[in-house]
């Protein structure tokens, strides 16, 4: 009857044992397993669930626009005062609905390449007003012709034209022309067919193609999917990592855009080309914004963060009216660890215009200083829908979820059992002893 007894205890200690036993080999077993179902799936190629995904998005992309509204352009063409601005908006548009194109594989460095075409619907319902509304903004094409145009004998000859169309240092247009184009009235005196008489931030921007991009699809790298490794052949900009947040019950990490991204050249060397006005720049010191003028046919155009966040004082110093603020205006995404989907993002960006005094030129003659101009400022936002959320839950986090608790209960009942028997063999072990 004792012997019975005891190997009854040792039995149930043994199978306690193999559950522990069990339960700790299945944690990276089975971690494995699911880990290598799962990117088999996100790998951005034909036939993955992943890539039907990414061709064509069903997370609906909006893209908002505040402008900055002048409020003294008559004291500031007289006596180059501040320039006074109000920002204006949300006015909201609906972007990258279309599927991609030109969709190529690059098997030699694991990146597929692909074109993003244009599209943007107005949605009213989420804006402050409508495309009609008025703002008194920069001339756009006054103040690039003064600085794509130095000879002072070509600048009399758009002195005249510019008189001669009544353009000045500023004007009204409303939204639609100001993001999608208007015919200049100036530029339309100009006397050379090759120049484009329709301006607009956005100009061309529907019917056309945003790219080439080049991402890497996740092959050999799973935490590389999706990340853009060149846009139009150039290296991307980058973001760090942050903090692990929730969303929507899925655990995420956010990476932010540093500010070190729009650093001086003396701060950040990688950011040198981007130096081309050392006046301006004063000598590579000044940061917080980009030069791409070489990217807009010479048109003084400078990008920053809104509000010039984390630009040097020298930048924001003859604007009034900004309030930079680190949580409204700064570029983040939340990507998933296990798959590397961006799940949420935001996409912040300024667009300026330099503007310079300039003797041969009326509507810039009275300007004692350059000025780097705020124009607009845009936030693209993205986050995955509440039926993606569940989806995404059940076929990926649930499933890690489950497994690690079918690991802690093998584990935790196994210890317990292999713990209990054998203090009770021990147990009857002495008693017997007695």
């Amino acid at each position: 009857m004792g012997c019975d007894r005891n190997c009854g205890l040792i039995a149930g200690a043994v199978i306690g044992a193999v559950l522990a036993v069990f339960g700790g080999i299945l944690m990276p077993v089975g971690d494995l397993l699911i880990e290598k179902t799962i990117k088999k799936e996100v790998v951005l190629e034909e036939g993955t669930i992943a890539f039907k995904n990414w061709v064509k998005t069903g997370t609906e992309v909006y893209r908002q626009f505040w402008i900055f509204d002048v409020q003294n352009p008559e004291e500031v063409m007289m006596n180059s005062s501040n320039i006074k601005v109000e920002q204006k908006g949300p006015y909201t548009y609906r972007v990258r609905y279309l599927a991609k194109e030109n969709v190529t594989q690059d098997p030699e460095d694991n990146t597929v390449s692909f074109l993003q075409p244009n599209g943007a619907i107005f949605e009213p319902s989420l804006s402050v007003g409508t495309e009609n509304d008025n703002f008194t903004v920069l001339n756009l094409a006054v103040a690039a012709a003064a600085h794509v145009y130095q000879n002072a004998f070509v600048q009399v000859v758009l002195n005249s034209l510019i008189k001669k169309s009544k353009s000045s240092m500023f004007q009204t247009r409303s939204l639609k022309e100001l993001l999608w184009g208007y015919k200049d009235p100036f530029l339309s005196l100009v006397p050379y067919p090759s120049v484009t008489t329709t301006v607009g931030l956005f100009y061309p921007y529907n019917n056309t193609a945003d790219g080439v991009y080049k991402v890497f699809n996740g092959k050999g790298n799973i935490s590389k999917v999706a990340i853009i490794d060149t846009y139009k052949g150039k290296r991307s900009i980058y973001a760090v990592f942050e903090s692990e947040i929730n969303l929507k019950g899925i655990p995420v990490y956010r990476f932010v855009l540093p500010s070190k991204a729009f650093a001086s050249p003396l701060q950040n060397p990688d950011n040198h080309c981007f130096c081309t006005e050392k006046i301006i720049s004063k000598n590579c010191t000044s940061y917080g914004v980009l030069d791409i003028s070489k990217c807009k046919d010479g048109r003084p155009v400078y990008i920053s963060l809104p509000h010039f966040l984390h630009a040097s004082p020298d930048v924001s110093e003859p604007i009034d009216g900004l309030n930079p603020n680190e949580e409204e205006h700064r570029t983040y995404l939340d990507i998933e660890p296990i798959t590397g989907f961006t799940l949420q993002f935001a996409k912040r960006l300024q667009v300026n215009l330099l503007v310079k005094p300039s003797k041969k030129i009326e509507a810039l003659k009275r300007l004692k200083r350059n000025y780097i101009v705020p124009i607009i400022w845009l936030n693209e936002t993205g986050t995955i829908g509440n039926e993606k959320a569940n989806m995404f839950r059940s076929k990926v986090t649930g499933k890690i979820n489950l497994l690690g608790l079918i690991e802690m209960i093998l584990l935790s009942v196994g210890v317990v059992m292999f713990v209990a028997f054998m203090i009770s063999y021990c147990a009857c072990r002495s008693k017997t002893i007695k």
